[in-house]
């Protein structure tokens, strides 16, 4: 098969020398020390070539709020009560212009696929939502993105918000999220939102336990309808900072619980640390077979008054909080902000022959290091065309240092 581009000199997970990746009609069709062909080659200077970010929990239709929303508290309930005063004045192109901001950061910092909520409500309206499936449409010849329909304000209290969302997974949006700790029953927001999953044969994905006290954990109810209603693999639960307030037999015993029922625990450190100052403990879950990603959650508003949207100093923040040293917890760091979400979206993120050849070049020799120094980004690739290129620094040393 005729190639359309070699990208030589690369490091790859698994091999010991360099390598060249050989692309074809979007897709990897050939990886090997050397290949003979006289396509055009794209050198990439020993840099770690890898699959690319994939950001599975992130709020767009939020994001860059925060000179709307000043921040007095540093509470979720204050976050919760700033961002739903100012979501109703959100319009279509205000919504689209920050978002595209995010997206384009994102991409710049070698994210190649994202879940983004969008809160659908009679507040925000589909305002947002058409703003995020035209950011989706604008962006899709760099980046993958899954809007999912999302219930942040209750559900149970307001079915109108319940009908809205119905509507929403029938006009683009992905998959259904809700938030049962702003619902007045939250057992009852539980059954609501994998009703609708059941409808529309979607994904979940829960905002849940988002405090430090350890009673009252929604998880059990959330295990069991996924076990009942057979939805293993297709259920993420994001923040349960409770988690780390449990006592370890109870930990335990929830961990082994979401592990057989395959749900995936996703933390959102830049968010967690700055609400609560405390995270779910992902090594802990890790450890008892609970697959575990990280995200960025938002970017500057009242929830996380910071970002760029990097989710490789997301891995990084989490490694300094976690204390992580050994290289094999940097690289399993690493796997949280790409394989592991990879999987959860249901999208291919390994560099191999056969799949798709979407590829990010990162200033790195390794996964490990990559997290401990957040190394550059160096260029990017979606289907085989590239789609970014940050070239490495150069220092302008005077002659007398040269």
């Amino acid at each position: 098969m005729a190639l359309d581009l070699i990208i030589s000199n690369a490091r790859l997970a698994g091999w010991d020398t360099p390598v060249e990746i050989g692309i074809a009609a979007g897709r990897i069709v050939e990886i090997a020390p050397v290949i003979a062909s006289t396509a055009s080659r794209d050198d990439a200077g020993g840099a770690l070539a890898f699959g690319g970010f994939v950001e599975c929990h992130i709020h767009l239709d939020k994001a860059g709020i925060l000179a709307r929303c000043p921040i007095c508290e540093g509470t979720l309930k204050e976050a919760v009560a700033l961002t739903a005063q100012a979501k109703a004045g959100f319009t279509v192109a205000d919504v689209r212009e920050r978002a595209t901001k995010v997206v384009e950061q994102a991409i710049l910092h070698g994210t190649t696929r994202l879940r983004s909520f969008v809160e659908i409500d009679p507040r925000a309206g589909f305002r947002s939502f058409e703003a995020l499936l035209a950011v989706q449409r604008d962006h899709a010849w760099a980046i993958d993105i899954a809007l999912c329909a999302f219930a942040q304000e209750g559900l149970t209290q307001e079915m109108a918000t319940y009908a809205m969302l119905d509507e929403a997974l029938g006009a683009g949006a992905a998959l259904v999220g809700g938030c049962p700790y702003t619902d007045p029953d939250p057992i009852a927001h539980v059954g609501l939102i994998f009703d609708l999953a059941e409808k529309h044969g979607t994904a979940v994905d829960f905002h849940a336990d988002f405090d430090l006290d350890p009673a009252n954990s929604i998880l059990p109810e959330i295990i069991r309808q996924t076990r009942d209603r057979g939805f293993s693999g297709q259920v993420a639960v994001g923040h349960v900072t409770k988690l780390a307030a449990m006592p370890p037999a109870e930990l335990d015993r929830l961990g082994a619980d979401l592990a057989s029922a395959g749900i995936t625990v996703t933390a959102l450190p830049a968010t967690d640390l700055f609400i609560l100052g405390s995270l779910a403990p992902l090594q802990r879950l890790r450890e008892l077979g609970v697959a575990v990603t990280l995200g960025s959650n938002n970017i500057l508003n009242p929830f996380t008054p910071y970002g760029d949207a990097s989710l490789l100093r997301i891995a990084n923040l989490y490694a300094n909080t976690a204390q992580l040293a050994r290289d094999a917890d940097l690289a399993a760091a690493f796997d949280m902000v790409t394989a592991a979400p990879a999987r959860l979206v249901g999208s291919p993120a390994a560099v191999a022959v056969g799949a798709p050849a979407d590829i990010v070049l990162i200033d790195a020799p390794d996964a490990a290091l990559a997290v401990r120094t957040v190394a550059p980004v160096l260029a990017g690739y979606k289907r085989g065309v590239r789609t970014f290129t940050r070239p490495r620094p150069l220092l302008h040393l005077p002659p007398a240092a040269t």
